[in-house]
């Protein structure tokens, strides 16, 4: 991840005119915004135009762009807002096959680990998803996206005690839904 400091100073080059800067800010963020919106939206053109969208409109607020936050913040935020509107238009998340939750873990494991852990995955993503929104976009933001908890909860504009609830009820929701503690044990304990 670029840091937050070569971060701020490609927005403003960016809002002064440099194409090479925000292209090069395009480049360091995509792939993390269009995974979260790929996540959220369980569809790959959905998420190719939401992330389209989603740095169009950091293009045009470039120049008000304050600093108040982290420049990964402040794109997170305005990815989130963007799903929202999107899902607002009652666009029901489409229903994906068994490859493609198969294609969002990672591999670098033996087959056999491999195996398990899609499995693993593809059950635990489907368990995020039917979880309510409000838990559902703290889980994102927090541990797929990977924010801190005063990231998460300065996107989703919520108290960190209120987005640490819902990560709690969340996780707990899960344990119940999934009965294999185990499936979730990346969640415990990577709270920042």
């Amino acid at each position: 991840m670029i840091a937050d400091s070569l971060a701020r100073r490609l927005c403003e080059r960016a809002a002064k005119g440099d194409l090479a800067a925000g292209s090069e800010l395009l480049r360091e963020f995509r792939n993390l915004i269009f995974a979260y919106h790929r996540r959220l939206s369980r569809n790959d053109e959905d998420a190719a135009d939401l992330t389209q969208v989603t740095f169009s409109r950091v293009w045009r607020s470039m120049a008000r762009f304050r600093g108040a936050s982290s420049v990964s913040t402040w794109i997170h935020r305005i990815a989130y807002c963007c799903y929202v509107d999107w899902a607002r238009q009652s666009r029901p998340p489409t229903q994906q096959t068994e490859e493609w939750w198969q294609e969002i873990a990672a591999a670098d494991r033996t087959p056999f680990e491999q195996s398990a852990e899609r499995d693993a995955s593809r059950r635990l993503y489907a368990a995020v998803d039917k979880l309510p929104e409000e838990n559902r976009q703290a889980i994102h933001l927090h541990y797929y996206q990977g924010l801190s908890l005063a990231e998460t909860a300065e996107v989703l504009e919520v108290p960190e005690s209120t987005l640490k609830y819902r990560l709690r009820n969340a996780l707990e929701r899960l344990r119940r839904q999934l009965k294999e503690p185990f499936l979730i044990h990346n969640f415990n304990g990577t709270e920042s």
